[in-house]
């Protein structure tokens, strides 16, 4: 079915929002916001139509909608913690807007606003910036010149923690991929498993259908002899009761009745 003209310029706005959020934005950006509210009102005329798209569609409309929402409303925080935590929440879009894209655009923009944050945290936790963006004269980003013995220290532990921090996502890292390894290995045992059995039910239901058209020719055989064993039981019954009749008849004849 052809896309209607909402529809087309839904697309058209969404690609220029992917765009906007790309990019880095002057604190005082206002032309984002106007763009997604105007996205989430076409949006609900475009669910509101007759001639709608698929459910699959709106519902990719819907969540790229919801991930620039997100996004805007992670922006307004003040401390670069909880922007990264969420970020974290965000579920970007799963296919390209424009077919010019060959990965969502939404999905580009997570990554760098992630990166983004976790460059901020990076920095507040060195203390090359504070939470409010300005540069810490204790610890300049160039070098760590004109310290006194406590902060060289703190900046030592620091960088101790960070890379405590680091090991300890190395060891989760290797221990989940031996953990996929293992998962792999046992789901390749079950398959095996699983084959064996189809196999071996296959063969059972093979030797269960022999068996059964077996005894039916058994059963067909029997109930011949059957008929033939009840046949001859039938004449010689009739040979016998003839011949006690003709017995008692040649007794009567033989053998008057006395007066």
């Amino acid at each position: 079915m052809a896309a209607t003209r909402l529809e087309l310029n839904l697309m058209r706005l969404l690609s220029r929002c992917e765009a906007l959020a790309a990019e880095r934005r002057d604190p005082e950006e206002w032309r984002l916001e106007k763009y997604v509210a105007a996205l989430e009102d076409m949006l609900r005329e475009l669910k509101k139509q007759s001639s709608k798209p698929a459910p699959e569609l709106l519902n990719e409309y819907s969540r790229k909608v919801d991930f620039l929402k997100g996004l805007l409303e992670a922006e307004k925080l003040s401390s670069s913690t909880e922007k990264a935590l969420a970020n974290q929440f965000l579920a970007p879009g799963r296919t390209p807007t424009t077919a010019k894209e060959r990965t969502p655009a939404t999905r580009t923009v997570h990554l760098q606003t992630k990166a983004r944050c976790t460059g901020q945290m990076r920095s507040e936790l060195l203390g090359t910036i504070n939470p409010q963006g300005n540069v810490n004269p204790f610890f300049p980003s160039c070098s760590c010149r004109g310290l006194t013995s406590d902060e060289k220290q703190s900046a030592v532990e620091l960088d101790a923690v960070l890379q405590h921090h680091q090991d300890m996502q190395e060891k989760l890292a290797e221990e989940m991929l031996s953990l996929a390894r293992s998962l792999k290995n046992n789901t390749l045992a079950a398959q095996n498993v699983i084959k064996q059995d189809n196999q071996t039910l296959s063969h059972s239901l093979r030797m269960a259908d022999q068996n059964f058209e077996k005894l039916k020719d058994e059963s067909d055989r029997l109930e011949q002899h059957a008929k033939k064993s009840v046949n001859w039981l039938l004449w010689i019954m009739l040979i016998v009761v003839c011949f006690i009749f003709i017995s008692m008849i040649l007794f009567i004849r033989i053998f008057p009745k006395l007066k």
